[in-house]
């Protein structure tokens, strides 16, 4: 009878203990699938082409504050500075800086790739004496219009027969030459 107990009790430990082992896996793989998850959400990528046709190939890594470039076929890793505004990346050869779409890469103090977007600036008055205010970015099809220097109103680039066509949820920009019509749920709020 002894002899059974101590068997039972033996074949118990063993089963308890390979559970055991299949649970710490089980969340052992959990885990890694979970912390891969959120490092894959944590990458951005971009590419940019500048005047010559050069092409910066960057992949942001946020999490661990690094970035990869690719240009010419070099890769190159920087690591994340602090900036007053928009990104700054280095290491010992490169630097990378930049804000929205405008990017530099330098290697040792000297610009070896620049992007610009294409921008224009506009300001029309009417009879009425309002302002309106308007930043094209003919790179991204985007304008950020202010009406008498209110609220941004940010617009997107339509397909349009002749001239200008922007829009968003509420707004709409229209335009051909130097004549522009701004409307608000259909209603025009500027026009000159």
């Amino acid at each position: 009878m002894t002899k059974t107990i101590l068997v039972t009790t033996i074949v118990a430990a063993v089963l308890l203990t390979a559970c055991n082992q299949q649970s710490k896996q089980e969340n052992t793989d959990i885990t890694k699938a979970e912390e891969t998850t959120a490092t894959s959400d944590d990458i951005v990528t971009q590419s940019l082409t500048d005047k010559e046709g050069n092409t910066l190939d960057m992949s942001f890594d946020n999490a661990n504050g690094t970035v990869t470039l690719n240009f010419k076929g070099e890769t190159i890793e920087l690591d994340q500075q602090r900036s007053a505004s928009g990104i700054w990346y280095k290491n010992d050869h490169y630097e990378l800086r930049g804000k929205g779409n405008d990017i530099w890469l330098k290697k040792d103090g000297e610009v070896i790739f620049e992007h610009q977007d294409d921008k224009v600036s506009i300001e029309v008055r009417n009879d009425n004496g309002d302002v309106l205010n308007m930043t094209f970015n003919n790179t991204e099809g985007t304008v950020k219009a202010y009406l008498n220097g209110g609220e941004q109103i940010d617009l997107v680039e339509q397909k349009a027969a002749s001239g200008i066509w922007y829009k968003n949820d509420h707004y709409e920009l229209s335009g051909k030459g130097n004549h522009y019509e701004l409307k608000k749920d259909g209603k025009i709020i500027f026009e000159n």
